[in-house]
């Protein structure tokens, strides 16, 4: 594969960074990480849009620019379609687009009401009324495919999906929401997840700066 560039910006902020990184990791790809600093006056006018279409992640691969994270999801799977990003039987992948193509459009509420941050925890947090229905909601997607797929992942073996829930995974931790013990069991899945941990990691040691943002980015 070409040399690779993938622009980020804070790895215990940004949930889009998360997902376009881990797709990367999950195909393969050798790359570059190319972060951005969060008080970037560009970088904060995008990231206060709670928009899935970001400039955040951006993947610079030869000549090939891709920004959005189900977009570098279908291209990882164009260059490296061994690596199982999408399950091989149709009905199956159907229903995993649906689920990724869910929480890439939708879930505006969960989001500006438990921002992601990985290095945070409360003991008991109040969700607020309007974020109550995308919990529900998410909870419910879980629950059907790890009840139809059988685990350990949302369809069985890593895919497109845990890309992207995994950052919900980190806010469910973060603000202490109850979980089921089939949901609590995949979200372990997901932090024992060895891209997960090497995110983490690298989260839990960025500097504990602030910088005034009050909503996911």
């Amino acid at each position: 594969m070409a040399p690779a560039t993938l622009t980020i910006s804070s790895k215990n902020y940004s949930s889009w960074s998360l997902r376009g990184w881990l797709l990367c990791r999950m195909a393969g790809l050798d790359f570059v990480e190319k972060p951005v600093a969060i008080d970037d006056p560009e970088t904060r006018q995008e990231l206060l849009l709670l928009s899935p279409s970001v400039r955040v992640p951006r993947l610079s691969h030869g000549d090939v620019e891709v920004w959005d994270t189900l977009a570098i999801a279908e291209y990882m799977s164009e260059i490296a379609p061994k690596a199982g990003l999408w399950p091989d039987d149709i009905k199956t992948r159907a229903h995993c687009r649906a689920v990724s193509g869910e929480i890439h459009s939708g879930f505006y509420n969960l989001r500006s009401a438990l921002p992601m941050n990985i290095k945070a925890r409360h003991d008991a947090f109040k969700i607020f009324s309007g974020a109550r229905p995308d919990v529900q909601r998410i909870k419910e997607i879980w629950t059907d495919c790890l009840t139809t797929y059988g685990g350990p992942f949302l369809f069985g073996a890593p895919t497109v999906a845990d890309a992207m829930y995994a950052p919900v995974c980190t806010r469910f931790r973060t603000y202490a929401v109850e979980l089921e013990p089939p949901l609590q069991a995949y979200c372990e899945t997901i932090f024992d997840w060895a891209p997960m941990k090497e995110w983490a990691e690298a989260a839990r040691a960025e500097p504990d700066e602030v910088i005034e943002l009050e909503v996911e980015f």
